[in-house]
């Protein structure tokens, strides 16, 4: 098939790390089909200057500069990302005769998606994360927009049974809605003795080690889980937590610390290459995930399949990917109930086999097997028609 992606969650130059997780489906997608991706750029982002290279294997990959009325107009933006889209790459577009178009989020990229796959006369399927169903489907003027997108589409992918159930609550019939849960690389990820790990990132062999890994936003809870570190530290006073990512938090963060005083036992490592994680991962003791809204974080699945156990929200997807023997979950915003669970935690026995093991049922071959699987499906049923007139 030759398969056009549209999505703002792909590595760019201006964001060389952004959706690691749509890099790895749509490189292996690429070894069995010709896949274009076109990746939506903010134009803020852009007039912030490039911030690394981006190196890409079995696809083709471009971008386009996403120009909107900042502040203003939030359901314009579907709008203003179809006719920036065409803007630079509508005439080639036109002329390359995709089987079928794949959007990788809800708003504007699915909504615009759907209008430029009419537009095309080619099918389309929309693939929803989190947020995206979570969040923007919750405002009114966006809500139509966004059932209107999936009902059209040929089907909808979720990363998880709850987003799935938010997508037919939406309008979206049954049938068309298909749940695959992301995979995981286990080459990058897998168990190893964790004071290895510790030598290669240079820390402290004998502390407690407690690791967020993910964008520094207060929506995925890392000012929570600061809040809830003092617990910790007045039982474990050796213990660390070691934020890797960036973010408009991240100044907010060393505010807190320095006013909770436990700036000394908090570090902010910053963002480090998807292929570095593994080291982290295997050094931490746990990994914390306290997000207010999620469909299922790749995060947690690779420390699990690291043989880490999580804390994380019981919110979206999580329950679904996280066993009892796996992890701790507690209510969103609950900083005591997530301090609660970080000591438990830290001070339980964990059989990091058994959670490798459960971890590595998430296998990026079958969820390449599934979506191509659907794609294939979509373009053939527009096919028909096609056919039937000839």
């Amino acid at each position: 098939m030759k398969i056009l992606v549209l999505t703002n969650l792909f590595p760019t130059p201006w964001d060389p790390l952004r959706g690691a997780f749509n890099r790895q489906q749509f490189e292996r997608l690429g070894l069995r089909h010709e896949v274009d991706v076109l990746a939506a750029v903010d134009f803020r982002e852009r007039l912030g200057g490039v911030r690394g290279e981006v190196r890409l294997d079995h696809l083709r990959a471009d971008h386009f500069v996403f120009v909107y009325p900042p502040g203003i107009g939030r359901s314009l933006h579907a709008a203003c990302w179809l006719l920036s889209l065409l803007w630079k790459h509508g005439r080639r577009l036109r002329a390359a005769r995709y089987d079928c178009l794949l959007a990788s989020w809800a708003y504007p990229d699915a909504v615009a998606a759907g209008w430029l796959a009419r537009w095309l006369g080619i099918p389309y399927v929309v693939k929803v994360h989190g947020n995206d169903l979570n969040v923007q489907a919750g405002h009114a003027l966006r809500r139509p927009q966004i059932r209107a997108s999936l009902r059209g589409a040929g089907a909808v992918v979720a990363v998880s049974r709850a987003l799935a159930d938010k997508a037919v609550a939406l309008g979206t019939p049954a049938a068309r809605v298909h749940v695959v849960y992301n995979g995981v690389d286990n080459a990058l990820f897998a168990p190893g003795r964790r004071s290895a790990a510790r030598a290669r990132l240079g820390l402290a062999e004998a502390s407690p080690l407690l690791l967020y890994v993910g964008n520094l936003k207060p929506g995925k809870g890392c000012l929570d889980l600061l809040e809830a570190f003092p617990a910790v530290l007045a039982v474990r006073p050796r213990a660390r937590l070691v934020y890797v990512g960036a973010g408009p938090a991240r100044g907010a963060l060393l505010e807190r610390a320095a006013a909770l005083g436990c700036a000394d036992r908090v570090q902010l490592a910053g963002a480090v290459p998807h292929a570095a994680l593994g080291d982290w991962f295997g050094a931490a003791d746990l990994v914390s995930l306290p997000s207010h809204n999620e469909g299922v974080p790749n995060v947690l699945l690779e420390a699990m399949s690291c043989g880490t156990p999580v804390v994380a929200s019981r919110v979206g997807g999580i329950p679904e990917v996280v066993p009892d023997y796996a992890g701790i979950l507690v209510p969103p915003h609950a900083t005591g109930a997530l301090s609660v669970a970080l000591l438990e935690a830290t001070g339980r026995a964990w059989d990091s086999a058994r959670i490798a093991a459960h971890a590595g049922g998430f296998r990026w071959d079958d969820n390449i097997g599934r979506l191509e699987r659907i794609l294939a499906d979509v373009a053939a049923a527009a096919a028909e028609p096609s056919r039937a007139t000839a």
